[in-house]
């Protein structure tokens, strides 16, 4: 259940049409109130995270790219999160 202090911010600067759609929203079921939530955050998508997400998939095709000519061997997740973490899980058993 969310904080009430956190509504009363979040409320308190809507407009009466805003208010009155958070207000039939709240009586959806939670399965549609989370879909509407989602597709709302959606189009808050700023172009800052469109550029992320650009660049991104740039970096995923010239990755899979480098896969494909053979020019990086793949590494399995075991080895990879060695590689990562290390002795992590040593030190965490350890006294």
């Amino acid at each position: 259940m969310p904080c009430r202090l956190a509504l009363v911010r979040y409320t308190v600067s809507m407009t009466s049409v805003a208010r009155r759609l958070y207000e039939e929203a709240l009586t959806l079921p939670d399965g549609d109130r989370a879909d509407l939530a989602a597709r709302l955050f959606e189009s808050l998508d700023s172009e800052a995270e469109r550029d992320v997400d650009s660049a991104w998939s740039a970096e995923i095709a010239r990755r899979l790219k480098a896969l494909d000519a053979g020019s990086v061997r793949p590494v399995p997740w075991e080895e990879a999160e060695d590689m990562i973490f290390g002795d992590l899980g040593d030190a965490q058993t350890s006294p």
